[in-house]
């Protein structure tokens, strides 16, 4: 591009530009004339990239906060990462919550909630030992084998390591406390 300066009305590269978007051009090229455009586009680029960063930092943290969950069977306790789901969100809000939990077919226990979470159930084809899930939309459901199923549930979390689940279970009823550090 020459260093040509454009008066309004004569033919410059902006034409097939709007009138506001010409007037725009036109003052950050005069800006980068002046030997400003270059230090004012990065600070412009810091000043977004450090609003970003404050924001994704304080994501995180506060995305830590709500994720991790504890539930307590007896003298053990086990981490559960929630999933970014309402359900989710609104079962962290109960907490802390003692759950009276029922056997049911050696894999899951089962107990109900005195209020209703929101729902979107789904069928994942395949239930997972450690996997925290809403019936319904009152059953809060913790499996602790692996199987195929059917039906369809909304996931609530997923037990960090769940490699002792099914021996802290047990066969039979149990209460579990949900809680938040």
């Amino acid at each position: 591009m020459d260093n040509k300066i454009f008066e309004p009305g004569t033919e410059s590269p902006y034409t097939s530009l709007p009138i506001a978007d010409r007037r725009h051009a036109r003052h950050l090229l005069f800006m980068w004339r002046l030997g400003l455009g270059l230090p004012l586009f990065f600070l412009a680029l810091c000043a977004c990239n450090a609003t970003q960063a404050a924001l994704s930092v304080a994501q995180a943290s506060k995305g830590s906060e709500t994720s991790r969950i504890w539930m307590s069977v007896g003298e053990h306790r086990f981490s559960i990462t929630l999933a970014d789901t309402d359900a989710a969100h609104a079962f962290a809000a109960m907490l802390p919550l003692a759950l009276d939990m029922e056997e049911l077919n050696g894999n899951e226990k089962h107990g109900e909630l005195l209020k209703g979470l929101p729902t979107n159930a789904s069928q994942s084809g395949t239930i997972r030992n450690g996997d925290l899930l809403l019936w319904g939309a009152r059953t809060v459901v913790v499996f602790y084998r692996t199987f195929d199923s059917p039906y369809s549930y909304t996931r609530l979390g997923r037990i960090d390591d769940p490699s002792s689940l099914a021996q802290t279970l047990g066969r039979g009823n149990v209460q579990m406390t949900f809680f938040k550090d």
